[in-house]
């Protein structure tokens, strides 16, 4: 189809000016032609180039794109307007999001600092966890399709070689085996298999890859010989090439880019939180490697990678629910070992039924108890008092099969502090200790566990105090005969109610 002329209508669109030409499609910036009400945005139609050269897989990426944007919702993908009849005039229109793509950085002259690279990275994790949540692996992260708002949060493009665990997948049935970008693509990808949310995962390892060493993991292969290396080939450690990338970021970039998808990271909500938290990356071997890894290693790796039967992807969002956050709030100020113990029994109980879950222990402190100029006063001495408190109360639940993380939170609005925590690092659970106010005074006090609830992003546990320790310490005479709903079920209402103020 050739291109279309500035001023041109078409199904009642006016076409502005071609903001992009590339191999498989056309970009035009468009608006209304007929008098209809401006959607609040604006907005660009991509039409795909299918003159008697081009492939096939040109128009099959067109429908799968056409497909798949009509499903997706969210801040991170482009929002869908209206598509043309493929028999006639296809087009897809959209709406047209300012920005720039991650190719910005890369060509920079100036590199990007670490902590750059890990908001890059950790934004574009966040935006491959809310496809995989709607059951969609985009399956060609590159470059240039990671746009980045103004605001810093990450934006999908091209959904054409997608995949959609409730849709037929066209590329599968009518194309090649190994359907991407070579540079990015992921070992699974080169044997067949698609709909992996980690594959996503190795795409992002790879940019964050060029990103801090100004090359690429693999090169650019061109055969099939050069594709399937990275089946059982590591690529050389960054920090033989940038000895000053920290060894947290490394170790974050080569699990990324593990051969296997069961080494990589379960899910990309797991990678945004290490970005984000790089005080809590578990250092490993993989972090401290300066030099490449052995021969030997890589003809192992290519004796199994040679009889390996590769298992069909599981859906994207069952996988991104097996692996979640679970984040536990911790009391901190006049609380009972009691309410503590409880605690800790139901997080057991929530981890011991998610095996890989990540475990986030969060405590809320006053900003008046770090105003002090008083050395033991300080912010860091304070700091540091309540993350040993946090790892002793969590020490119990310490299993190799599941990470631990630490974090002291200061402000003054507790309940508030607790859903910024969770919206920002996609936590799946929280627990935390419930009010337990009669329900007259629950209709006037608003306490933070209820604030919690009502506004969480995802499921809350609300743990109560269990009767054996209520009864502990109370002598027989002063034990009430019957429990009494009018005013209070038990002290944890106090300790984790009203007195959450403190909570942490």
């Amino acid at each position: 189809m050739k291109l279309l002329e500035p001023g041109a209508h078409l199904d009642g669109f006016a076409i502005e000016e071609c903001i992009h030409s590339g191999g498989m499609a056309h970009v035009y910036r468009v608006h209304y032609a007929d008098g209809q009400p401006d959607p609040g945005f604006d907005m660009a139609m991509k039409v795909p180039r299918m003159t008697a050269g081009d492939g096939a897989e040109n128009i099959v990426s067109f429908e799968v794109e056409c497909q798949i944007m009509q499903t997706l919702q969210g801040h991170h993908v482009p929002r869908f307007v209206a598509a043309g009849d493929l028999q006639r005039v296809p087009y897809l229109v959209m709406e047209y999001i300012q920005g720039q793509t991650l190719d910005h950085w890369l060509e920079a002259e100036t590199r990007p600092t670490v902590d750059e690279m890990a908001r890059l990275g950790a934004a574009m994790a966040r935006a491959a966890h809310a496809l995989h949540q709607q059951n969609t692996v985009h399956l060609d992260l590159k470059p240039a399709n990671v746009l980045f708002r103004p605001d810093g949060s990450a934006v999908m493009l091209d959904f054409g070689l997608s995949c959609h665990a409730h849709y037929p997948d066209l590329l599968a049935e009518q194309l090649r085996k190994a359907v991407g970008s070579p540079t990015w693509i992921a070992p699974e990808q080169v044997v067949g298999v698609r709909g992996d949310p980690r594959s996503d995962i190795f795409a992002i390892g790879v940019m964050l890859y060029e990103l801090c060493t100004g090359e690429l993991p693999f090169g650019s292969p061109q055969t099939a010989a050069g594709l399937r290396q990275r089946l059982w080939m590591d690529p050389t450690p960054p920090r033989k090439i940038k000895p000053e990338i920290p060894t947290w970021f490394q170790e974050v970039v080569l699990r990324c880019l593990e051969p296997e998808a069961a080494q990589r990271y379960s899910s990309a909500a797991l990678l945004a939180f290490d970005l984000t938290h790089p005080t809590q990356v578990v250092i490993t071997e993989r972090g401290l490697k300066t030099k490449g890894t052995k021969f030997s290693t890589h003809f192992k790796r290519w004796i199994k990678a040679a009889g390996m039967h590769y298992q069909p992807s599981p859906l994207p969002s069952q996988q991104a629910d097996e692996v979640p956050i679970i984040m536990v709030a911790v009391p901190h100020n006049d609380v009972t070992d009691a309410t503590l113990y409880s605690l800790r029994q139901a997080v057991a109980r929530s981890l011991g039924t998610r095996p890989g879950a990540r475990l986030a222990c969060v405590t809320v402190i006053s900003s008046s108890l770090t105003s002090s100029s008083d050395d033991e006063k300080s912010e860091t001495s304070v700091h540091r008092r309540y993350l040993t408190d946090l790892r002793q109360w969590a020490q119990p639940l310490d299993h190799p099969g599941h990470q631990t993380s630490y974090h002291v939170l200061e402000t003054s609005d507790v309940a508030q502090a607790l859903l910024n925590y969770a919206r920002g690092n996609n936590v799946s659970v929280i627990v935390m200790g419930a009010a337990t106010h009669g329900l007259k005074t629950q209709r006037f006090v608003a306490t933070v566990p209820i604030k919690v609830a009502m506004d969480a992003p995802c499921t809350v546990i609300l743990v109560k105090q269990s009767l054996p320790f209520a009864q502990l310490g109370t002598s027989t005479g002063s034990q009430r005969s019957g429990p009494d709903y009018s005013d209070s079920d038990s002290d944890v209402a106090s300790r984790f109610g009203d007195d959450l103020g403190p909570l942490g």
